[in-house]
């Protein structure tokens, strides 16, 4: 395996020396990214499993349900990564990401949207002072196989286009072949290249195999300078699950413990209904507590879960369950 953290086009930039600090904060010691990833402790299966079971059995009372789905809201990067995406479409996306509900003002706006690269512009213009962010995904997303200096034009057009966020992918290829240092020397060039945009790495841990690798690549990824870590891209099975984002939530924790910098958390494809999205918030304040239940910390990466939502809530508010119909799809 190889521990090199100088290896790569990055440099001895500002991100690279946080990279570095955050290292040596995690390892006590030294700043090898070997003896990193050495630190990372294996992952109780079992116990994983077992804990999320317990924690889907919670009940919630209304007042606090109808506390949830807003926060849902509020918390939802709503999101089109379509070949077939237009400027059209991208235009209803933002104003349903604006007004979900239109005619009941009560119900706010989503974190943000997200669109390839192409569509940035369109979406910045349309949601103008609207308070809802632009997230652009970059670095071939969703494969992430192309040449780094490709990656890094594609981060810094999006951005000087507007993005507010940029959802980078890892090359699971190189991660999976041992190459930890490729790895981390490319989030940390893309942390550069995205300047002030935040930086929300997605791990594809569908295509990770194994609990101990999501820890691994979560740990990697938080030390490389990430602002968020990301479950999937939405374009492999399995995408988000319960399991797979405790294991990255109790990663965050122990990093934030130990080197004192606070990580956001996303979980992305596969999350449809509101009842599942609550277990999402479970399981992120149990392990977490309350400091991430905010869109700050934590984000949904949906395209249909929000219309479910919009169905709760509206049956809490009514009484009556809505007709699918009753709500835009986009």
């Amino acid at each position: 395996m190889s521990t090199s953290v100088t290896r790569g086009t990055a440099g001895d930039t500002a991100s690279r020396q946080r990279a570095r600090d955050l290292v040596q904060a995690w390892d006590g010691r030294a700043s090898g990214l070997g003896s990193l990833l050495g630190r990372v402790t294996p992952v109780d299966a079992v116990g994983v499993q077992e804990r999320v079971a317990s924690l889907q059995k919670r009940s919630i009372k209304k007042a606090s349900k109808l506390w949830a789905l807003d926060l849902v809201v509020r918390m939802i990067d709503l999101t089109t990564l379509e070949g077939k995406d237009t400027s059209g479409k991208v235009r209803a996306l933002c104003a349903k990401g604006m007004h979900p509900l239109p005619g009941n003002p009560a119900i706010p706006h989503v974190a943000a949207i997200c669109v390839y690269p192409t569509f940035v512009a369109e979406a910045k213009a349309a949601l103008g002072s609207s308070g809802v962010k632009v997230a652009s995904v970059a670095t071939a997303f969703p494969s992430g196989q192309t040449f780094l200096d490709v990656k890094l034009a594609e981060v810094h057009a999006a951005v000087d286009a507007g993005a507010d966020e940029i959802d980078m992918v890892i090359d699971r290829g190189a991660f999976l072949s041992g190459d930890y240092a490729g790895v981390f020397d490319e989030i940390v060039a893309v942390k550069e290249a995205a300047g002030p945009a935040h930086l929300k790495v997605i791990l594809e841990t569908g295509e990770l195999g194994t609990f101990d690798n999501v820890r691994r690549a979560s740990v990697l990824a938080m030390a490389a300078g990430a602002d968020f870590i990301k479950t999937s891209t939405g374009k492999v099975t399995p995408a988000a699950t319960l399991p797979v984002t405790l294991v990255m939530l109790e990663a965050i924790r122990d990093f934030e413990r130990t080197t004192g910098k606070q990580i956001g958390m996303k979980p992305a494809g596969g999350i449809k209904t509101a009842k599942e999205s609550i277990q999402y918030l479970v399981v992120l304040y149990e392990t977490l507590g309350p400091r991430w239940m905010s869109p700050d910390w934590f984000r949904f990466g949906a395209s249909s879960l929000l219309n479910d939502v919009l169905m709760q809530l509206e049956k809490e508010r009514t009484g009556v369950y809505q007709r699918p119909d009753d709500f835009t799809l986009d």
